[in-house]
């Protein structure tokens, strides 16, 4: 599903991301770890061009992302054409950013009816199935301040997934969340796992990883230190700076 291919970044003279190689196969969860400012999240965004990268390629599905390629040279595409590649890619912030004005229906059927062209009925019913599966089918109609921080990020992947995405990525979905509302957070998540959603995920939630990924991948300093199974990179990391992160966690 994703296919990442020395992909650099930089801002001004500040490398942060150094010749990325990463393979994601279809239906599977990658969980990216490590430092702040390892280049996890600047990744994250270039997977749905929120973010140029200066060099590489990146392919969602087989589609370049962000470029179109003539002659051996990569052209930006027009805002247009990468809109509609965002279309069929899920994104869950660190930050809700749900519409405050807006009931949490409104927010869930907005882009199905704006972008996909959903008929309201149908946007309607399919944002009720989804908020039933969320376990939030009883604020339908309320407004984002009334409802916990753990609650809105429920509404925010509910969001994203009544788009009918390809692949989801989450950028830290846990960290702006009390410790007591982080497990119905991951409980969605898991679930949308098992449902075969492509998922790449940025975390700090160790025991999430190690229960649902299929790859685990350890960045640090903008390169893929290392990556593998979670019980290879979590329980028996070969690296010194994995192991070194790793027991600042665990």
């Amino acid at each position: 599903m994703i296919l990442a291919q020395q992909v650099c970044k930089n801002f001004g003279n500040l490398k942060v991301l150094k010749g990325i190689d990463l393979t994601v196969p279809k239906g599977s969860v990658t969980c990216l770890i490590g430092p702040s400012g390892s280049g996890k999240s600047t990744f994250l965004r270039c997977v749905n061009h929120l973010e140029e990268f200066n060099a590489g390629r990146l392919y969602v599905d087989g589609e370049l992302i962000g470029y179109e390629e003539k002659d051996g040279v990569l052209w930006e595409i027009s805002e247009k054409k990468a809109a509609r590649q965002r279309a069929d890619i899920g994104m869950v912030f660190q930050s809700f950013n749900l519409f405050p004005h807006r009931t949490v229906i409104d927010n869930i059927t907005e882009a199905p009816v704006q972008v996909k062209k959903m008929s309201p009925d149908a946007a309607h019913d399919k944002a009720m199935a989804l908020l039933e599966e969320v376990g939030l089918a009883h604020k339908a109609d309320a407004y984002p301040v009334q409802l916990s921080g753990g609650q809105q990020q429920r509404v925010a992947i509910a969001r994203a997934v009544a788009m009918e995405p390809k692949l989801m990525l989450f950028d830290e979905p846990t960290s702006a969340l009390d410790p007591e509302l982080v497990g119905e957070v991951l409980a969605v998540m898991q679930r949308l796992a098992a449902q075969g959603m492509t998922m790449l995920v940025v975390t700090h939630e160790i025991g999430f990883a190690r229960e649902v990924a299929d790859q685990v991948v350890f960045m640090a300093d903008g390169v893929v230190v290392e990556s593998g199974r979670p019980e290879q990179v979590i329980d028996h990391p070969q690296h010194d700076r994995t192991q070194a992160f790793l027991s600042s966690l665990l």
